[in-house]
């Protein structure tokens, strides 16, 4: 590996709610916290896997129509409207 090419990485703790874990990070923060006897920067996220609904399976897709039928659904009257002005 060469020398003085890659960024220096710091011990970073992850805070999403009540979820914490550990990483390694280019990102600094002004809060710390120290860890097993290492002082690790506290970064907050608003999403992770822990609170992200895709990951937690609270929020399912379901897609039986179309795309175009979908735009037809919610724009179709308003674009008749539009015709019958001119």
């Amino acid at each position: 590996m060469k020398a003085d090419i890659h960024p220096k990485v710091f011990p970073v703790l992850y805070v999403d709610g009540s979820n914490e874990w550990t990483g390694v990070s280019t990102s600094k923060s002004n809060s710390t916290r120290v860890i097993d006897g290492i002082e690790h920067y506290v970064i907050n996220v608003d999403i992770s896997a822990f609170s992200h609904p895709f990951y937690t399976g609270q929020k399912k897709l379901v897609d039986t129509a179309g795309r175009v039928e979908k735009f037809m659904r919610r724009y179709g009257n308003q674009m008749n409207q539009q015709d019958r002005a001119k």
